[in-house]
């Protein structure tokens, strides 16, 4: 499908904005649309769905063999209702949380949605730190600060000793390998309660602030943050997107997605977008990493999506893949409507080439979309609803929500307001009053301004972090987001992303991650594409503070796990610096090494 389906004006909300001037050159942005009726729980959208349509798909996940496992709205309601009743008889209580240490699976979903089904609240966290982890300090850490009501992993050969080191007394239940925890029960076991009328009860109490979920921020400058998830805060972002994306009342959403749910654009954009409009939502086995992309392709083009959602590193991948096989490419943009990238992290080589290869199939473009969130906003709070010219612009105000915009050293501060915007952090006072101004706006830390002041309904470009930009020892500026995105364009293909440094020295540098296409290459073909790289950016002016002048090559790419990719999809800079201090010396010493590349 291409961007032909949106011209029904009826399919998207018509982009619209009200600004309001502030002293001193600031200015607040809002949507001139009411929000609509909030549903009270995420409850609410399965018990409709399993009434309304129950034999349509919901879920479903690849098994052992290969072969999809799918369940209906009906028969996931049906599971979740013994799940419930197995919680309750397990004596869960009101104020506990059940963590989960593993990857997405049926089984999480399911446990999940039973968790929230009566009122209690589910954590998941990144699996890394129980997987990969050399030893389980961090976890244990987590573990003993939730102080959880039931633990749950898919499998205890793997992920017992990350449990045993918490030394907990709860509850664990395992979907395999149970043996490997003294006192676990295996998810089979939970699963065999018969729900009864104290399911029911429990979920009618559920009101809009009860506890729905809590996430962790990356922990990236300290100890992980947990973030409180209301039910308010993800049914109003829900009813957001469907305000702004208006084609979901008439088409309901097929997503593929490897996204993790430990992080809130997988599970609370994505999978409670397939809950609320009643979709199907396909679990991707596959990584953007060799060797695991072959599934995702697989899985994609068996499935034939209608919205397709990645992070940069997803879209590198998937790229390859869509340029090497034009059947691949024809039935990945059969039936899509829409394909969604974190739009702070896109650069133009990127949609280009997303471009070329979606008219090459289709004849014509695919509607390109994004938005802007964080964990503590469920995630979204501003969307696209309407045709790009090119990436970079983030959307405008969903409704309900104000963004107010202050200066702040050479960038704008957003601060943000609606009812999407979490209450605070659990547990931690001091650190939930840090996060909100005067007025109750939340601080995200992020910078934007408007792509055209005299036009602001054509949207808010990001630009970058707040706390990014750094000054040269000549005094000058240097606008880390601005050209990280010139940067990435200037050595496309050759890279994935950069990450900009010289805080408090005289020149610019680049710790670059090499894309596939640069790992190709011999080290001194790929030294020399990127000493050109950055002559054209010297070339094309702005100075020293936009022309790096050098260049080292990362072997390990970015980790999600480790917080050098943020929930928003885009490199986290201050964790890339602090996690890779010795490469940031290494590539500013002088003289430098021959693993340096120096553009004259």
């Amino acid at each position: 499908m291409s961007t032909s389906f949106f011209s029904n004006p009826a399919m998207l909300a018509p982009p619209a904005v009200v600004k309001q001037d502030l002293p001193e050159g600031g200015f607040l942005l809002s949507s001139p649309e009411p929000l609509g009726e909030v549903t009270r729980c995420i409850g609410d959208w399965l018990e409709h769905w399993a009434q309304a349509t129950p034999n349509a798909l919901f879920l479903a996940e690849r098994d052992a063999e290969g072969e999809w496992v799918k369940l209906t709205y009906a028969e996931v309601r049906e599971k979740i209702g013994a799940l419930a009743q197995g919680l309750l008889d397990s004596g869960l209580e009101e104020n506990a949380t059940v963590v989960c240490l593993s990857d997405n699976s049926l089984d999480q979903a399911l446990l999940m949605f039973a968790t929230m089904h009566i009122g209690r609240s589910f954590t998941a966290i990144t699996s890394a730190y129980s997987r990969l982890a050399k030893e389980y300090s961090k976890i244990a850490g987590i573990l003993n600060e939730l102080q959880p009501g039931l633990i749950y992993a898919a499998d205890g050969a793997v992920y017992g000793p990350a449990i045993r080191a918490a030394g907990l007394s709860c509850p664990v239940v395992l979907s395999h390998n149970a043996y490997s925890v003294a006192t676990a029960r295996s998810f089979a076991e939970l699963t065999r309660a018969k729900e009864t009328p104290a399911v029911m009860e429990a979920f009618r109490r559920i009101t809009p602030d009860t506890h729905a979920k809590y996430l962790l921020t990356s922990g990236s400058t300290g100890k992980p943050k947990v973030v409180i998830n209301t039910h308010r805060m993800l049914c109003a972002n829900q009813q957001q997107i469907l305000q702004t994306w208006t084609f979901l009342r008439e088409e309901k959403p097929v997503i593929v997605s490897w996204l993790p749910w430990s992080h809130t654009f997988g599970t609370n954009h994505n999978l409670n977008m397939a809950l609320c409009n009643g979709g199907s939502f396909y679990i991707d086995e596959g990584r953007p990493v060799p060797g695991l992309m072959e599934k995702s392709v697989r899985n994609l083009r068996e499935v034939q999506p209608n919205l397709y959602f990645n992070v940069p590193k997803g879209f590198d991948a998937l790229i390859a893949f869509l340029e090497e096989d034009v059947g691949f490419a024809r039935d990945f943009f059969g039936r899509i409507r829409g394909v969604f990238y974190a739009a702070a992290a896109l650069p133009q080589a990127t949609w280009d080439r997303l471009e070329r290869s979606a008219k090459s199939v289709l004849g014509e473009s695919v509607w390109f979309t994004a938005a802007w969130g964080a964990t503590e906003t469920s995630p979204l709070i501003t969307n696209v609803h309407w045709q790009l010219e090119g990436p970079g612009c983030i959307g405008l105000p969903a409704p309900g929500t104000r963004i107010k915009f202050l200066p702040n050293n050479s960038k704008l501060e957003m601060r943000v307001q609606g009812p999407q915007v979490f209450p605070g952090y659990l547990n931690n006072p001091e650190q939930t009053a840090k996060a909100f101004d005067e007025d109750g706006f939340y601080l995200i830390g992020d910078a934007g301004l408007l792509l055209d002041p005299e036009r602001p309904e054509k949207g808010i470009l990001f630009n970058g972090r707040v706390a990014e930009d750094f000054k040269l020892t000549t005094g000058t500026w240097v606008s880390v987001g601005t050209l990280r995105v010139k940067a990435v364009t200037a050595l496309s293909p050759w890279v994935q992303d950069v990450v900009v440094t010289g805080h408090d020295g005289d020149e610019v540098g680049l710790l670059v991650f090499p894309s596939p296409a640069g790992k190709a290459l011999e080290p001194a073909q790929l030294a020399a594409h990127l000493r050109e790289g950055m002559g054209k950016l010297k070339a094309a002016g702005g100075g020293s503070s936009q022309s790096p002048r050098r260049a080292l090559v990362l072997d390990e790419p970015p980790s999600m796990d480790a917080g050098e990719i943020t929930d928003k999809g885009y490199i986290n800079q201050g964790a890339v610096l602090k996690r890779r201090a010795a490469q940031v010396q290494l590539l500013h010493t002088k003289p430098r090494t021959d693993a340096v590349i120096v553009c004259g």
